[in-house]
């Protein structure tokens, strides 16, 4: 059993910046990859950003690409998200997603995770 545990969230005027951390607890680790995933009221939950585990290599969802950047500390188990030059629609609850082995290609869609944190609130003000 894995839990994934989202902090960071918070409230941030429209240019500033926070970075969101996602801390793997339990006996195990068994993720090939990792990602955020974020839902805005009444939207659909949207992909991010991810990260390969093990060799550390990201992809972006168009609308952050530029603006955030997904890391990992390999030792602490821990997934970041660096957000800069934050916008109002970035406001959302954000969400670390793991992905095991064989779970399919498709990095972006939140099908392919299987084990979710509980989000931390992202609020942004213009």
């Amino acid at each position: 059993q894995v839990d994934l545990l989202e902090s960071g969230g918070g409230l941030v005027q429209a240019g500033g910046s926070l970075r969101l951390s996602c801390a793997a607890s339990g006996r195990s680790f068994p993720f090939s990859n990792m990602a955020w995933f974020r839902q805005a009221p009444g939207k659909e939950r949207e992909f991010v950003a991810d990260i390969s585990w093990s060799g550390g290599s990201t992809f972006y969802a168009d609308s952050v690409k530029g603006r955030f950047a997904i890391s990992r500390d390999y030792g602490k188990r821990t997934l970041y998200l660096h957000m800069n030059t934050l916008k109002p629609e970035d406001a959302a609850v954000y969400y670390c997603a793991g992905k095991v082995p064989g779970a399919g290609a498709t990095n972006y869609q939140a099908a392919t995770y299987s084990y979710w944190g509980r989000g931390t609130e992202v609020t942004v003000s213009s």
